[in-house]
């Protein structure tokens, strides 16, 4: 079984970003990013407007830190801790050498290929210092902007689950992606 360790916090860098651990301070962007009803067209999730849920979800991002059940990283230019966005492992499969990866970015920062260099590093902390075997992600199979990004970097789609989901009073496809590790492809 897969041993997972994040402490301490690993920091990761790209050309143009630094991915950070997020802080009591990333609360306003946060209650962004779960709050804002285009950033969350493709998540099925309820808005959680308050400023205090927002602190709650850092806090709880912390934790699972800490207890090594999931890692988020905050998107931040090195010299300016202005969050950008996010990105996680998550929803980890010791047993099976696999996690999930969640992503979003502010959508002032679309299309400068910000997320993508925040992804490379995190499937290359994933697959090469984690030692997963693969990384999944599950995403609105409408959401082609995510899935070009996904191809990019190596995901292939695994499959469609058809409406495995029911939220707003209807049901929702789930499509799942993978990337492997590099021995593996």
């Amino acid at each position: 079984m897969l041993a997972i360790q994040f402490t301490p916090f690993p920091v990761l860098h790209t050309p143009r970003l630094i991915l950070r651990q997020l802080t009591p301070d990333d609360a306003p962007a946060v209650q962004f990013f779960r709050s804002d009803a285009a950033f969350l067209r493709y998540v099925p999730r309820e808005p959680e407007p308050s400023m205090q849920q927002a602190q709650e979800h850092i806090q709880l991002l912390h934790d699972n830190w800490a207890n090594n059940i999931s890692i988020t990283w905050g998107l931040s230019w090195p010299n300016q801790p202005d969050l950008l966005g996010t990105i996680c492992l998550w929803n980890l499969q010791p047993e099976n050498y696999r996690a999930e990866i969640g992503y979003g970015l502010h959508p002032v920062h679309s299309r400068q290929g910000l997320m993508s260099e925040a992804m490379a590093a995190v499937v290359r902390f994933g697959l090469e210092t984690m030692k997963l075997h693969s990384i999944e992600a599950h995403l609105d199979p409408g959401n082609d902007a995510s899935i070009r990004l996904l191809e990019k970097h190596g995901f292939v789609r695994e499959g469609l689950f058809r409406e495995n989901i029911y939220f707003g009073g209807q049901f929702l496809d789930t499509a799942v992606y993978t990337r492997w590790a590099p021995a593996q492809v």
